[in-house]
């Protein structure tokens, strides 16, 4: 049976660095732990008459890696993870994001507390999960696709048609009849908020709308983010017909402000926003959005996982349709007769 001495000679290292990795894996070296690992692997080295193949040490555990806990939309989300992970005997760990990634919830890929991580939070870089994607630490991304520096064997992605669904909006607002429009984005690093942008502005090109007068705002996906925008659009003196934001929750913010300012909704301004979260049916007037499919995505995301997890690699990227979800918020400007309608 082979010693901790024969595997220390094997990978060229000290005893207390085979025993720092049998036990302490984070605070090795990539390179290091690996040439350990296979030296452990070719020599069947066992630790208390318990087989310690490192390459397929489990701890049953799914990150889930977001930037906001609190938000609705993740609710359905982590549901469709912790669904989908019940039922192939995973157990489920959210964590936000923190000022200090280090310190926060890319602990748990550091030192290697899970055995997959689902990844829906835009501050954390492609670098960053190109250096702890492995075999035995694949990723799934959902706010992102695989193009450009995000190429790797250990990561995959799952989204929704995000560009599909501004381009729904759009089309949806010139057939209500508004021709001025104003953007209420994501963050400025957020690729789905940039999709859905592309989207809603080819659909309104297509109906000769000049979207270079469009004014755009930037905000955070929150509902404070969507008053603040909302206030900064009035302030200095926005005169268009309607509004798309980049989520629902933004738009709610809006909604919120156009009220308070005393903006009759949709016959001064129509508000339209994206995702189709619970309390978009419930506000006044109900909102018109884009539905995303929030739990289907999760379990996509966890189903694509375990494949991972299984030896898969370099698995394609899955992407699920939206669906447009007419409400008030956006009632017709026109008449039957092709009129301006007085909607209240």
């Amino acid at each position: 049976m082979a010693t901790i001495r024969d595997v220390a000679n094997l990978a060229r290292v000290s005893v207390s660095t085979v025993s720092l990795v049998l036990r302490q894996p984070h605070r090795v070296s990539p390179e290091t732990r690996e040439r350990v690992e296979k030296a452990v692997e070719e020599l069947q080295y066992q630790l208390n008459g318990i087989a310690r193949d490192l390459r397929v040490r489990k701890t049953d555990t799914i990150a889930i890696l977001l930037h906001n806990l609190s938000g609705p939309f993740y609710s359905e989300l982590i549901r469709g993870v912790e669904e989908a992970g019940d039922a192939l005997g995973f157990t489920t760990l959210a964590a936000g994001c923190s000022k200090n990634h280090d310190q926060g919830s890319l602990r748990l890929l550091k030192e290697g507390r899970v055995d997959g991580a689902i990844v829906l939070d835009p501050t954390i870089s492609s670098p960053v999960l190109l250096r702890y994607a492995r075999k035995t630490l694949p990723i799934v991304v959902l706010d992102r696709g695989l193009s450009g520096e995000l190429q790797s064997d250990f990561i995959t992605a799952v989204g929704s048609d995000h560009e599909s669904g501004g381009y729904l909006a759009g089309q949806h607002l010139l057939a209500q009849g508004y021709r001025r429009f104003a953007l209420i984005a994501g963050p400025v690093n957020s690729e789905h908020s940039h999709l859905r942008e592309m989207g809603f502005f080819r659909a309104l090109q297509e109906g000769a709308v000049d979207v270079t007068t469009i004014p755009v705002i930037h905000s955070d996906f929150t509902e404070q983010g969507g008053i603040r925008a909302m206030n900064m659009l009035l302030d200095h003196e926005w005169t268009a017909e309607a509004v798309f934001s980049a989520n629902d929750e933004m738009a709610i913010g809006a909604l919120q402000v156009l009220e308070e300012r005393h903006f009759a909704i949709p016959k001064d301004v129509a508000v339209m926003g994206f995702d189709d979260i619970r309390l978009a049916r419930y506000v006044t007037p109900p909102l018109s959005t884009i539905r995303q499919p929030m739990y289907e995505l999760g379990v996509a995301a966890m189903k694509q996982l375990h494949r991972a997890m299984e030896g898969k690699t370099r698995i394609p990227g899955e992407m699920l349709p939206v669906k447009l979800v007419p409400r008030a918020s956006t009632q017709s400007r026109i008449t039957k007769a092709g009129d301006e309608s007085d909607v209240s």
